[in-house]
């Protein structure tokens, strides 16, 4: 099993910028999946961006161009730089770790949330 821990979330106006970051502890896999997803209430949990152990990335259309995901491999942490926050981006952000490719993955673990709010 894999524990992540979450931090950075806050409250910021529309425009600004935040950083989340996601440390991973436990059992470690060569192969793997990180990323982030987001909940807003009343909606389903999706996608925001991920990360593969090789380096390849993939975001959700509504953040291309907006966040950015990356990784510090000597820390097992995954960051997720979001400038430019719109009102819509207001969400609890999940921190996902999974084995397998980001065509596929299995295995999954979460962290515990982080809520972002950002005002108009």
């Amino acid at each position: 099993q894999v524990q992540l821990v979450e931090s950075g979330g806050g409250l910021v106006q529309a425009g600004g910028s935040l950083r989340l970051s996601c440390a991973a502890s436990g059992r470690t896999f060569s192969i793997y999946v990180m990323g982030w997803y987001r909940q807003a209430p009343g909606k389903q949990r999706e996608l925001v961006a991920r990360i593969s152990s090789g380096g390849s990335t993939n975001y959700a259309d509504s953040v291309k161009g907006r966040f950015t995901i990356s990784r510090d491999n000597a820390k097992n942490t995954v960051y997720l730089q979001m400038n430019s926050l719109k009102p819509e981006d207001t969400a609890v952000y999940y921190c996902n770790h999974a084995r397998g490719y980001i065509g596929g993955t299995y295995d999954n673990s979460w962290g515990q949330g982080t809520q972002v709010t950002v005002s108009s």
